[in-house]
């Protein structure tokens, strides 16, 4: 029973472990994404400054060609991110699972513990009656 609640911990600890790497990725997505959309309007306004959107056109300016660049980057990260997400969510699933089926069983053995007590009590009680002996 001890050993068991010893699983218990040690399973919640690794469900609370995975929900916190679940929720890191999910803040560097957010993080990234923020990211690009600000390089989007860096593009925008040195496309506007220049006044050249053709990024093969030679007046283009560099700035420019370096922050879609890092954009591109960024957003390939995310797609990379997005692919571990689904894996660390997926893991999560499982984790968590292994905790319901442990707190199941926790839940059967106090079941049985108390069914097992009240046994005991019925039986001791009517142990303790003291039997009449015929004289």
């Amino acid at each position: 029973m001890k050993s068991r609640d010893a699983l218990s911990r040690l399973k919640r600890f690794d469900v609370e472990e995975k929900q916190r790497k679940v929720a890191e990725i999910e803040s560097l997505i957010g993080d990234f994404n923020q990211m690009a959309k600000d390089l989007d309007r860096q593009i925008a306004i040195e496309q506007e400054r220049a006044g050249v959107s053709d990024t093969n056109h030679y007046a283009y300016p560099t700035f420019a060609k370096a922050a879609i660049q890092r954009r591109d980057n960024l957003l390939a990260s995310v797609a990379d991110l997005e692919a571990k997400l689904a894996s660390a969510r997926e893991t999560l699933a499982e984790a968590f699972e292994e905790l319901k089926r442990i707190e199941l069983l926790e839940e059967r053995d106090a079941e049985r513990m108390k069914i097992e007590q009240a046994r005991a009590a019925e039986l001791g009680g009517v142990a303790g009656v003291p039997h009449r002996v015929a004289s």
